[in-house]
């Protein structure tokens, strides 16, 4: 067969991370809104004490003033939202259902807002007009048809804030369920799980003050230029005050080498850059648990040293604070460093200089994202980190401590709000005393466990306050199965996506408020709150008039169905969304740490919930901190799922492009990795690629391994050369999501897989290939 010449002629990216590209993305995106005037004023009020919250990411404000308080990233989230463009019933009167599923998702989105409610005809394959009324009370009609309140399935995005998840779970629990499966199951609930287990709290420990005083700054598994840049200002002045910053990230990422403040004149007129880490090292994927104990090894033997005079682990901390440390240093000790170095990808010799790094710091904070959490083991990996950390008394410290980093704006405050499929009972029980009914006490549906229930028609009703369910969650064409399979799906959403195209028997749209528009209620315009990945709690109010009447926010929304399915059972529901001070008087009366709640929110820069860690406190069972002696996996990989080498499967993982925001794709650009124009290509060691018989720029397929007899492939990706290591692959999600078994999930987590894909390159055959005898 003949193959036309590939057109890979790509040169890398050279440039920092930030400056003048940044500023040139974000004036592009600030013109492609239509209205730049209007986004202008928007971004400046962008994180700012009067303004919204921005929902690009859950990095913290710094509590000094500064009237550019949003990152290129978050521009583009903001004037995505802030569109004068609109999806209504003439939209929906053109377009069919099944033509909209032969469309990209960028396309989808880039449509515009949805403002008026929609209902799907399956007997045209359009969705019509219904009014607000006809909607709430066909949900209503099949709510209260189920024969079990298990039956329903009530899904929570990140964006959601404080008061409609307060007033969401509140509800869900008064019909009688804990199905609350929301996109922490996706990304962070590793962390939640591990923190809970060893540091008996599920969230981080430090505050964003803390890194002006860190010695060291560890940063794991996660790319902060792409998915939270705001992070790139705080690591940059830990490094301009002395602080060393050690990465592990299996691909080489732009703003963790080099960044170009844009608000740094100097920068920017001369054109340097400031040098982002000390060390970066690059594991495998799923190798970080392994790296992580190398560190600990030679901790033990530094410590073994007979001439060192200083002990080297915290001997006060660890007999004070913590249980199980002998029997997790007994591991270590029998761990060979072949097989540390063997799974981590990593010599000895640069594992030794990053603990030495460690270990000359007196002050060191550990951050990481979805590079840890989203594997079958992830759980293991999160527990060693807070092992490292315990082992030198890096708890309780100021400039110390943990740092899970949260992806959206306030799916740390979602869980703390009860969404959370497995409640803290202590939660529950002060929900049944404050409002006088008896609450479900068994566990609910996660993500995966939801999909499962739709697919067996054990579940028959789905709610989607927000987010694009079956684009983000694993095994997509299951997932549009499973949904396909409910008597009635509901969309709560800005813009249009795929989770529209993927309707039950039938389906729903209903269009909300993001963050930017004004929310007015019967007593004014309302004000609803956040909380970052700090535990900061601040307030964030819209300021641009919505494009229709016909749009209303996600907690009038909740109190319609809820007061529509359970009358006022058992709060007034119409009464509390006539002004959300009443729902924050609810919040601080049953949840912790929210006393005095909306005199709080007034303070500039919000108030800390505050974290017992910080004192020392450990809330587990022993009440201390538990050091697990996990043993190493001996693969990454699910045993369904285990592959020999690069010469017959690859491990996968799938990220974002730069031009992204979860499902939400703002165009075709991946600056830093240098790929322009295009979102179907998987990137692979130059090594890899030689030895696979293909060339840089083929297209290929790329085809699940997984043992259940399902074929699992996408087509027609390219191939790119790049730093990654031996064996390892990366391509864009949620295009890759359909190669993710629904089977194929972490320990404990349950959270898909998604950074340890076990796959195979296959030849694709395009319209350009011509076969000859």
């Amino acid at each position: 067969m003949k193959h036309k010449k590939n057109r890979f002629s790509q040169p890398p990216y050279l440039g920092p991370a930030g400056g003048w590209g940044a500023l040139g993305s974000t004036l592009k995106y600030l013109f492609k809104s239509e209205q730049p005037t209007i986004n202008i004023r928007s971004l400046l009020n962008t994180n700012q004490p009067d303004g919204f919250d921005c929902p690009g990411c859950a990095w913290g404000e710094d509590k000094h003033p500064n009237r550019i308080r949003f990152c290129e990233n978050g521009a583009k989230a903001v004037t995505w939202e802030a569109t004068s463009k609109t999806v209504d019933q003439t939209f929906f009167a053109r377009y069919s259902v099944g033509w909209l599923r032969q469309q990209s998702d960028y396309f989808l989105e880039y449509q515009g807002r949805l403002t008026e409610p929609m209902r799907y005809d399956p007997a045209t394959d359009h969705y019509q007009p219904i009014s607000w009324d006809a909607a709430i009370a066909l949900i209503a009609k099949h709510l209260k048809q189920l024969e079990h309140p298990d039956q329903l399935e009530l899904y929570t995005s990140g964006r959601a804030s404080n008061e409609a998840a307060f007033l969401y779970q509140l509800f869900g629990r008064a019909f009688g369920t804990n199905n609350f499966p929301d996109c922490s199951n996706m990304c962070h609930e590793a962390s939640g799980v591990a923190l809970t287990e060893s540091i008996g709290v599920g969230k981080g420990t430090v505050t964003l003050d803390d890194f002006e005083q860190a010695n060291a700054i560890f940063v794991f598994g996660q790319n902060p230029g792409t998915n939270h840049p705001r992070m790139l200002e705080t690591l940059r002045s830990a490094i301009k005050r002395g602080a060393q910053i050690v990465v592990f990230n299996t691909l080489k990422e732009r703003g963790l080498e080099r960044f170009q403040h844009p608000q740094d004149p100097v920068e920017m007129l001369t054109s340097s850059a400031t040098r982002m880490n000390t060390l970066y090292l690059s594991p495998k994927l799923g190798g970080d648990m392994a790296a992580i104990r190398g560190l600990v090894k030679h901790l033990i033997e530094v410590d073994a040293d007979p001439q060192r005079s200083e002990d080297v682990f915290d001997q006060v901390f660890i007999n004070a604070f913590t249980r199980g440390a002998t029997d997790y240093l007994n591991l270590v000790k029998h761990t060979h460093w072949s097989q540390i170095e063997e799974q981590s990808g990593l010599s000895k010799q640069d594992l030794c200089l990053a603990a030495e790094i460690f270990l000359q710091s007196p002050r060191v904070i550990t951050t990481w994202a979805m590079g840890l959490t989203q594997h079958y083991h992830s759980v293991a990996i999160i527990q060693e980190l807070v092992n490292l950390m315990a082992l030198r008394g890096q708890l309780g410290l100021p400039g110390a401590g943990l740092c899970p980093v949260r992806g959206h704006s306030n799916v740390q405050g979602d869980r703390t709000m009860g969404i959370n499929e497995r409640p803290d009972p202590d939660f529950l029980a002060q929900l049944e005393q404050h409002f006088g009914f008896t609450v479900p006490k068994h566990n609910g549906h996660a993500t995966v466990e939801a999909i499962a229930a739709m697919l067996e028609k054990r579940s028959k009703v789905f709610i989607g306050l927000g987010g694009n369910f079956a684009a983000a969650t694993p095994d997509t064409q299951l997932t549009q199965q499973a949904l396909s399979k409910c008597e009635l799906t509901v969309q709560i959403s800005t813009k249009l996506n795929r989770s529209h195209l993927a309707t039950g028997k039938e389906a729903l749209i209903l269009p909300c408020l993001g963050r930017t528009d004004i929310d007015l209620q019967a007593t004014g315009p309302q004000r609803v709150t956040v909380e970052d990945s700090f535990s900061m709690v601040h307030a964030s109010g819209g300021i641009v008039e919505p494009l229709a009447t016909t749009m209303h926010s996600e907690p009038w929304i909740i109190a319609r169905i809820a007061q529509a399915t359970l009358g006022e059972h058992p709060v007034p529901w119409h009464w509390l969304v006539e002004d959300y001070c009443r729902i924050r008087d609810l919040i601080a009366e049953t949840i912790p740490g929210f006393a005095d709640f909306n005199t709080r929110i007034t303070e500039p820069g919000g108030f800390y919930l505050g974290n017992p860690v910080r004192q020392r406190v450990f809330n587990t069972r022993s009440g201390q901190l538990q050091i697990h002696a996990n043993p190493l996996p001996e693969s990454p990989l699910a045993s369904a799922a285990i592959v020999s080498g690069p010469t017959t499967g690859f491990i996968l993982q799938t990220l974002r492009s730069h031009d992204q925001y979860n499902t939400t794709i703002y165009g075709m650009e991946d600056r830093y990795r240098g790929v322009h124009g295009e979102r179907k290509i998987v990137l692979i060691n130059p090594e890899d690629l030689q030895a696979s018989g293909f060339s840089a720029g083929q297209q290929i397929n790329i085809r699940s391994i997984w043992n259940d007899g399902v074929t699992r492939e996408v087509q027609g990706f390219r191939l790119i050369p790049y730093d990654i290591p031996r064996g390892n692959l990366a391509a864009y999600y949620p295009e890759c999501n359909p190669l993710i078994p629904l089977a194929s999930y972490g320990l404990q987590s349950l959270t898909p897989t998604a950074k340890s894909i076990a796959v195979e390159l296959c030849e694709h055959v395009s319209p350009w290939i011509t076969k000859s005898d």
